[in-house]
């Protein structure tokens, strides 16, 4: 790594941790994007700028910027998850800023973001990409939220030879079109909710059956049909499965076909608002599996503030939690360093998609610095041969752009708090299973 090499990156850490925390609660936590993009301006900027000056952190100039921009998800059906995929990236963007930016060949450069607001929408969201590189002039493209936004962006990347790393679109349809600039950070989409199986089978009593719904769109398809196959696998019959439209929030029809077939487990494959939408009619239904566990969802704070005490006992596989035992070389070190930062910064806890949107940026500040150049096949080629431990886990990359060496944890809401279950060698407390009839709690 050139300039800011991995001494310097661990020195900075417990010196400046807390300095940056307290300047970084002072700062709103991102303005909404705009909806329309500003003038097109160069990058890197020809001006350098000073850096902000903090305890122990890096106060001299920059020698000029480099512009990330992404299409995000901020209204629409996926809006919480996209605002929490853009405060993952701010937090990158301004600890790395507070350390010296990204060094290339001796020279800081400031790391700038530009967000346009994809409505939820993949054809959007492709659009927009296509305005960050051929009028915004960004130099690197950051993912938007959700599979199919990828999918689409992937194609604009490929087109425009600009590399971008994403952290939020699981499916491996993304990486089976041969593209060579688009690489995921994340453990692809057929992992989801194989560790909520490995999980169940370790407790008492063992669940024999299982139904699944899942949203019809290709990242919840893709969870559901691979989690069919490995529950059928570790012996668990599948009684029900059925598919709804993406983004549907009346869910009792499914739901009370589901209750007829008595599962042991309930699972799902979708996203927030379908999740919260099962939750509340599986108790308005009388429909009592178990325990219920969801692809997406459980692992974000708004699903425990707007079901309160119903998120009691429900499972979510998860990317990321802090009390993974990762201690990586970047400036984040460890999950519990990032998530106190983050809770200091953004006043509540990170959910996994805003770990995955830091790790997209760290990522490329490691390739950006071993290329030595900001010019974009150069810095692809560094991204193709990442191999490196972060706070997020292990980074490196097949030849399709996947991180295969990723894995899942399991998180479940217990009394009001999100705590990690699975795999056992992280667990924080023991699940808690079978869940109780809701006329019982």
């Amino acid at each position: 790594m050139r300039g800011m090499n991995a001494g310097r990156l661990f020195r900075w850490v417990p010196s400046a941790f807390a300095a940056l925390a307290v300047a970084a609660c002072s700062a709103p936590t991102s303005a909404p994007a705009p909806t329309s993009p500003p003038a097109a301006t160069a990058a890197p900027a020809a001006q350098p700028t000073s850096a902000p000056a903090a305890g122990g952190t890096f106060s001299g100039n920059f020698d000029g910027t480099l512009l990330f921009g992404a299409p995000i998800s901020l209204t629409g059906s996926t809006a919480k998850e996209g605002s929490l995929t853009r405060d993952g990236y701010d937090l990158w963007r301004d600890t790395y800023n507070k350390s010296g930016g990204i060094s290339v060949g001796g020279k800081h450069y400031k790391i700038e973001t530009k967000y346009y607001d994809d409505a939820s929408s993949a054809q959007q969201s492709a659009t927009l990409a296509d305005k960050l590189i051929n009028e915004d002039k960004v130099n690197f493209l950051l993912g938007p939220y959700g599979t199919a936004p990828t999918l689409q962006v992937s194609t604009v990347a490929e087109k425009n030879k600009m590399p971008m790393i994403e952290g939020n679109g699981a499916a491996e349809s993304i990486f089976s079109q041969g593209y060579k600039y688009t690489f995921g950070v994340l453990s692809p989409a057929q992992n989801y909710l194989r560790g909520v199986v490995d999980l169940v089978l370790t407790l008492d009593p063992k669940p024999t059956t299982t139904a699944i719904l899942s949203a019809d769109d290709p990242f919840s398809v893709e969870v559901a049909d691979a989690v069919k196959t490995y529950a059928e696998q570790k012996g668990i019959q599948v009684v029900y499965y059925q598919k709804y439209p993406n983004a549907s929030t009346d869910l009792r029809a499914p739901l009370t076909e589901t209750k007829a077939k008595n599962p042991d487990l309930f699972l799902n494959s979708g996203h927030l608002q379908e999740s919260l939408a099962i939750v509340q009619q599986a108790k308005e239904l009388g429909f009592n599996p178990k325990g219920f566990a969801f692809s997406v969802g459980p692992g974000t704070p708004d699903f425990q503030t707007t079901l309160q005490s119903d998120s009691n006992y429900v499972l979510g596989g998860v990317q990321w939690t802090p009390a993974l035992k990762y201690h990586g070389d970047d400036l984040f070190q460890t999950p519990e360093a990032y998530n106190n930062l983050y809770k200091q910064t953004f006043n509540y806890e990170p959910a996994y998609q805003s770990a995955d949107a830091t790790a997209v940026g760290v990522a490329f500040v490691k390739a950006i610095e071993a290329a030595g150049s900001t010019e974009p096949a150069k810095v692809r080629d560094a991204i193709a041969k990442l191999d490196f431990m972060s706070f997020y886990g292990q980074i490196k990359f097949d030849e399709r752009g996947i991180n295969v060496n990723k894995p899942m944890a399991v998180e479940q809401w217990q009394n009001g708090r999100r705590v990690t279950v699975w795999p056992s060698d992280v667990a924080e407390v023991k699940a808690q299973w079978p869940m109780p009839a809701w006329s019982a709690r």
